[in-house]
């Protein structure tokens, strides 16, 4: 197959799929998706669900958010890692949502990745899900996929994603890297890989893959 027959079978095999897609992160609007995503650095969306409703709770807003302390903060996301960074990100990032936009997540890569702890893949997730901006944020799982599946050389998720957006129609970004994720997570692993489960990989992988996966 072409690379672009490859991707053909990949967006008509996911459709297929995951003809409806959830949101993998728990919220209610952009605020909340914003923090949830800035939570699942370097942790599950299945943990971040879990440690989202007691945070919001206290605060599912800015307002609220800035009248937590940092270390208020800081306990209740213990569980998610990296508690001591994100939560000062929270906390800076409500402020200045609040005083430089009326306490609204504004609807701008340029703006949201101006946040302290919010990186482009956090901006592209609240771009693409909360404002339908097409975006293809990378993830792991995306990374891992795009390569076993002879899409990209990238060297990490920066050069995937733009590997990805050449690739893939634009009108399909914003349901294809959430199908994607689902799939690595279902069928494509990193660990515990099946590949007679896997049918795209097992379709169109790279033959460097196919070989060491069969030397196991």
């Amino acid at each position: 197959m072409t690379k672009k027959e490859r991707a053909t079978f990949v967006i008509n095999t996911l459709k297929e799929l995951y003809p409806t897609i959830p949101i993998p992160l728990d919220h209610k609007d952009p605020y909340t998706l914003l923090i949830a995503v800035l939570l699942s650095a370097q942790c599950t969306d299945v943990r971040v669900n879990l440690v989202t409703p007691m945070l919001f709770a206290k605060a599912d807003n800015p307002y609220d958010m800035v009248k937590m302390s940092v270390e208020e903060i800081k306990e209740i996301i213990r569980p998610c890692g990296l508690s001591p960074m994100k939560s000062k990100g929270i906390h800076g990032l409500s402020h200045i949502l609040i005083d430089k936009y009326d306490g609204i997540v504004p609807k701008s890569f340029e703006a949201l990745e101006s946040f302290p702890a919010v990186g482009h893949k956090t901006a592209s997730v609240v771009m693409s899900q909360a404002f339908g901006f097409p975006a293809f944020p990378v993830d792991t799982h995306i990374h891992r996929l795009m390569y076993r599946w002879n899409l990209t050389s990238g060297k990490n998720v920066t050069e995937t994603e733009k590997d990805a957006k050449k690739i893939f129609p634009m009108d399909v970004w914003n349901d294809l890297h959430l199908q994607i994720i689902w799939y690595g997570r279902e069928y494509s692993p990193a660990r515990g890989w099946n590949l007679d489960n896997d049918i795209i990989t097992k379709t169109i992988g790279r033959k460097e893959v196919l070989k060491a996966y069969y030397k196991k």
